[in-house]
């Protein structure tokens, strides 16, 4: 159901569907990782951050920048991983429905061309 103009869309029972979704999808993840037995040096980094999205979740009102951070964090550790790739994918949309991903431009310190100056 929509409320009123400029506010955000909130389910019959009160809860932001982009946060339902996002916790469905870092529960996902989350079994996936789990389930997949095969070590990788980097699996304590993305259970921690699968962990921190899950609870900036909760929160009901996630910074968009840490859920990219985040988002990152657990893309570089289990990155390699293609049994995991369609579960991140996941996480990944959920995370943009919290907004666009940000332009990388000249007052972040990244030039809006591919780095070359003669571009």
């Amino acid at each position: 159901m929509l409320r009123d103009v400029g506010q955000r869309r909130v389910t019959a029972d009160g809860v932001d569907p982009r946060v339902a979704e996002l916790r469905a999808a870092v529960s996902r993840l989350r079994r996936e990782l789990a389930g997949h037995r095969r070590e990788f040096a980097d699996r304590g980094i993305a259970e921690d951050e699968l962990a921190a999205l899950d609870a900036m979740a909760v929160s009901g009102a996630p910074e968009i920048a840490r859920l990219r951070r985040s988002l990152l964090l657990v893309a570089g550790a289990v990155g390699s991983v293609s049994a995991l790739a369609e579960g991140l994918a996941g996480v990944r949309r959920a995370v943009d429905l919290f907004g666009p991903p940000s332009v990388p431009g000249p007052r972040d310190g990244h030039l809006p061309w591919d780095g070359h100056p003669d571009a």
